[in-house]
């Protein structure tokens, strides 16, 4: 149950509800334990005269129990309190106990996953909202578009982990391909130490790098290997139409570099100006790779798709000399070589969808695994940090797995992505424990 409080009433360890999306405020999550001062200035600072909270999810702090008054009621309390110990730890060993974390590690599972997909909706719609208004009003969606780019960053920018989930998508492509290229290229910056300027930069040239397309015509909007010259031309057109919007919006001098150059490679070879190595800046290097990898992993012309463990590999293999090595590392590190949407087999010979990495520690993922004395809905995904023993022996695209493995793990046709904060797993008795989001 909930109820309501005055902001200035509350305290340390209150688990409060913030209202009014995800986007109207500065924290990771709008549904969390109090946990410092700073936290506390921050709701205040929101202007809010009330807000949500929970006493049942609360730790405030209690008065202590008064001592005993003599060594005999000392030992009858000792006495207690070990025979109390013991039959706890006896409970836990039940199987209804089992059952009950169980439960609650599924619960756990399903709210995070929840709260991930709603953030990647809402990002979407603002992302959207943006889009909408650039030829109409351009200033209005610069506004916009920084807005969402500072949300994000206000959410990546914690101390914590930060994973990188896989998430259902909508039926939107642009927008999903924009939020792709942008969570990631933040991401990257925020593992280079980028500045918060910079990042802002960043954020809001990925998250509008393809804006000059509003001008191109729909045929030409995406690269066919059939184009002849002037189709090409045609095409490539959307880099100096998207410099042309967004000097019109009025984008940061670093967010337009990011429109005019996400299309050069550090050999020259690229277009529209056959910019070479650091004549191309950092930012445009960044979103040049994401574009790429989410190229590879969802072409929105007739190209097949790649797994992402595939698209990895081709950029490792055929981008080295068109691709900064110093951003291709951070990625390859932050994502690791089977990032998340990959289809495994894992040494145990199980097969397996890779769900979620840790950006900080990609190489034991977290994987659904097929199991089909478990129902897929009650399915719990291993974090393989807290499994020592399984880990990850190949890839495989979806036509090396047996069909009954395919039915159950239900890859997407497109790969979509999204941030969560992550809390250091910790393993109970050997079983897989999913990660807090």
């Amino acid at each position: 149950m909930s109820s309501t409080i005055a902001v200035e009433e509350l305290r340390v360890g209150m688990f409060v509800m913030l209202d009014g999306g995800w986007l109207s405020h500065p924290f990771p999550l709008s549904n969390f334990r109090i946990d410092g001062v700073d936290q506390l200035e921050a709701i205040r600072a929101l202007g809010l005269r009330h807000v949500r909270w929970s006493p049942e999810k609360s730790e405030l702090d209690e008065p202590e129990a008064p001592a005993a008054s003599g060594p005999v009621e000392a030992a009858a309390a000792d006495t207690e309190t070990a025979t109390s110990q013991t039959a706890a730890r006896r409970q836990a060993l039940t199987e209804a106990e089992a059952q009950r974390q169980r439960r609650r590690r599924l619960q756990a599972q399903l709210e995070a996953g929840q709260r991930c997909e709603r953030q990647h909706v809402e990002a979407a719609r603002a992302w959207r909202e943006a889009m909408d208004r650039v030829l109409a009003q351009p200033r209005e969606s610069a506004a916009q578009s920084e807005q969402l780019a500072r949300a994000l960053l206000d959410k990546m920018l914690v101390d914590q982990d930060i994973g990188i989930r896989l998430v259902t998508g909508g039926a939107d492509r642009s927008a999903l391909h924009a939020l792709n290229v942008g969570v990631i290229s933040l991401l990257i910056g925020r593992s280079l130490g980028l500045a918060d300027g910079e990042l802002m930069d960043l954020g809001v040239g990925a998250l509008m790098h393809d804006v000059g397309k509003l001008e191109v015509a729909d045929r030409f909007r995406h690269a066919e290997d059939g184009f002849n010259p002037n189709e090409l031309a045609a095409y490539r057109d959307h880099v100096p139409r998207g410099v042309a919007v967004g000097q019109r919006m009025g984008i940061s001098a670093g967010a337009l570099r990011v429109l005019a150059q996400h299309h050069e490679h550090i050999d020259g070879t690229g277009f529209p100006l056959k910019l070479a190595g650091e004549r191309i800046a950092l930012a445009a290097r960044v979103v040049a790779l994401v574009n790429r990898y989410d190229n590879l992993c969802n072409p929105q012309s007739r190209t097949p798709p790649l797994t992402p463990h595939e698209a990895v590999s081709v950029l490792f293999a055929q981008g080295r000399n068109r691709l900064d090595p110093l951003v291709l590392n951070s990625f390859i590190r932050m994502m690791g070589v089977y990032p998340a949407g990959s289809l495994v087999q894992l040494t145990d010979d199980r097969f397996a969808l890779v769900m979620g990495v840790n950006s900080s520690r990609p190489l034991k993922p977290r994987v659904l695994v097929h199991d089909p004395a478990v129902p897929r809905h009650e399915s719990l995904v291993i974090d393989l940090e807290t499994q020592p023993s399984l880990g990850i022996r190949r890839s495989l695209p979806p036509a090396k797995l047996p069909p009954a493995a395919i039915e159950y793990l239900d890859p997407r046709p497109r790969v979509s992505y999204y941030f969560e904060p992550l809390e250091r797993p910790a393993a109970e008795g050997g079983q897989p424990v999913e990660l807090a989001a």
